[in-house]
């Protein structure tokens, strides 16, 4: 089946050149991006990065207990209602992958934060604008080191 349609020539040439934009001039396109922070150091530019931050099961858990009274039982009576919506099942869901986001930064040996890893094998440290961190990396890679 052919990507573009015979009856169309005149689209080709536009619909050639959105594919070679969109591969070629988007740096996250080509390599996995995984940018790690916490809220204390915000991030910019992190579009298309899987952005981790290793603060975010904290705030999920004081999401989960809020307004929770101090005597175990009622708050084990409302843990228990609450449970059973929509927005808790959602939040402890929330809570599983960040949970899980975490174990994947500390694996890579993150040191410092912020931090933004390419492809699991570059790392840039301090930068919090993403798209200039990736920046670096490509051209430390285009480099040939």
């Amino acid at each position: 089946m052919p990507i573009f349609s015979p009856t169309a020539p005149a689209a080709m040439p536009a619909r050639l050149l959105g594919f070679v934009l969109a591969t070629c001039c988007t740096p996250f396109a080509i390599a996995d991006v995984l940018a790690i922070s916490d809220a204390a150091h915000p991030l910019t530019n992190s579009v298309g990065a899987r952005v981790v931050l290793l603060d975010a099961p904290e705030r999920l858990e004081q999401q989960l207990s809020e307004g929770l009274p101090a005597e175990p039982r009622q708050a084990v009576a409302i843990m228990q209602q609450r449970r059973r919506s929509a927005s808790a099942q959602q939040l402890g869901r929330d809570l599983a992958k960040a949970h899980q986001d975490v174990a994947d930064a500390w694996s890579l040996g993150v040191a410092k934060l912020p931090a933004v890893v390419v492809d699991r094998r570059y790392v840039v440290y301090g930068q919090p604008d993403v798209a200039a961190a990736v920046a670096s990396i490509e051209r430390y890679r285009s480099s040939g080191r």
